[in-house]
């Protein structure tokens, strides 16, 4: 019986949770996350900026979304432009717009990056190019396959189709977006998208379609994000915020938990790097249901890299940065500070590897973290102590800390990080009975 005893894990009680005392009711939560949600939805209504309006010293390249029909016209013409370049003497190649870092800029006005008007040739008589000018016009022939009999392929499906000259799916990967980027259209415009990842639970009913999902009702793991983001509409929802989850372990626990109905939300996450799917799915509702976005990532380098995504765009796909974006996210944790804030135990912490600290330093000379005081802050520490942790390191004080205690206690307090502010949120809530910390710091 002794060894027994010894054995025997205590969990922490709701006496002894850390910081469980210094929680109000959820009555009091849930008024501050209605002036959230009426503050974003008043700022919504706040003309976006376009590249055009900008008057930049330079040209930038952005896609839009085009019909089939449309697709297919921009085909035709390139094919017929090509054509005349060969009956002319010049031979066959294609003019293909640069995609490298060098050819990206961060627009702080739009706070996304955008993709620059530099191109390169891609000739066919040119044995440094010839295979993947090759590579380039199947994946063109094959666009122009599914515009005339208008369905959807998977990126899978299409390295398939001729697997000895592509070798490699990320080759014909890469050329899908180069296609995208030559036709001025999205990716999504050319009906070829990605396997399901992301997933979605919560507050929201939307039509997928045309039948009608309810994503409280589609148990623990719930709604796969459907990859053909055209035929979602409709949305509904009684939410007061989106909360972006980044890893699926994090998402589990909260579904598990009905955290959506303690406080009403709408849980999403791409496991892990974001998906196109998710990126335009994230978008969507932040549009449509004028609802703040907050986001709960991993304390490491690459769980700001994701946020970044999400938030700013990716250099793989600047182009079409303005319909893959969702602005204004706001940083809900876990972050460099939390770990001391929250008595996070060493055992708990991993130390950064060089790699870490080298991508740590890397975006700190990012120009879209650099305008971010908060994050620069937060970075900044990171890289000072050389450590990192992930979301799961809360369970250390119990499976359902995160849960019960560290996303009710964030939530109260106000505790984000916005797009241009280290510190507070933009309105300020003045409840008689309430009582807010001057600071963010927990005693």
């Amino acid at each position: 019986m002794a060894d027994n005893k010894k054995r025997r894990r205590t969990e922490p009680t709701d006496e002894i949770l850390p910081f469980k005392n210094k929680l109000k009711p959820d009555s009091i939560i849930l008024e501050i996350l209605k002036n959230l949600k009426a503050s974003t939805a008043s700022s919504s209504g706040t003309k976006t900026l376009t590249l055009d309006e900008l008057s930049l010293p330079f040209t930038c390249r952005e896609v839009a979304d085009l019909s089939l029909s449309s697709v297919q016209s921009n085909i035709e013409s390139l094919v017929l432009k090509i054509a005349h370049s060969i009956l002319s003497g010049n031979g066959f190649a294609f003019d293909v717009p640069s995609r490298s870092a060098a050819n990206q800029l961060y627009v702080p006005e739009l706070d996304r990056i955008v993709l620059k008007d530099k191109s390169s040739i891609r000739p066919f008589a040119n044995i440094g190019t010839v295979r993947k000018t090759a590579i380039t016009a199947r994946i063109i022939q094959l666009i122009h396959q599914l515009c005339l009999k208008g369905i959807h392929v998977t990126k899978r499906d299409l390295f398939y189709t001729d697997v000895k000259l592509f070798q490699d799916q990320m080759q014909s990967d890469t050329v899908l977006d180069d296609v995208s980027c030559m036709l001025g259209c999205t990716r999504s415009s050319l009906n070829v998208v990605a396997a399901e990842k992301g997933v979605v639970v919560g507050r929201l009913i939307f039509s997928d379609n045309g039948d009608m999902i309810d994503c409280t009702k589609m148990g623990m793991g719930g709604k796969a994000i459907p990859p053909n983001i055209d035929r979602v509409g409709d949305m509904q929802s009684d939410a007061l915020f989106i909360l972006l989850v980044e890893k699926d372990a994090a998402y589990m626990r909260l579904a598990e938990d009905r955290f959506y109905n303690r406080f009403p939300c709408i849980i999403v996450t791409a496991k892990g790097q974001p998906d196109v799917s998710t990126r335009l799915f994230l978008r969507k509702m932040k549009m449509e249901l004028k609802l703040p976005v907050l986001a709960l990532v991993d304390s490491d380098p690459y769980g700001l890299k994701i946020l970044s995504v999400y938030g700013c765009g990716s250099k793989n796909m600047s182009y079409d940065s303005s319909h893959l974006t969702t602005p204004d996210i706001k940083w809900l944790g876990v972050r460099p500070s939390d770990l001391d804030k929250y008595k996070i135990p060493e055992q708990c912490r991993l130390p950064m590897t060089e790699q870490d600290i080298k991508t740590g330093k890397d975006m700190l000379e990012e120009d879209f973290v650099k305008k971010n005081p908060g994050w620069v802050e937060e970075l900044t520490l990171m890289v000072k102590t050389k450590q990192k942790a992930e979301i799961q390191a809360l369970s250390t004080f119990g499976f359902q800390y995160l849960s019960e205690v560290y996303l009710p206690l964030k939530l109260q307090q106000q505790d984000w990080l916005n797009n241009l502010q280290s510190n507070v949120d933009e309105f300020k809530i003045d409840f008689n009975n309430i009582q807010k910390p001057e600071r963010l710091w927990i005693a």
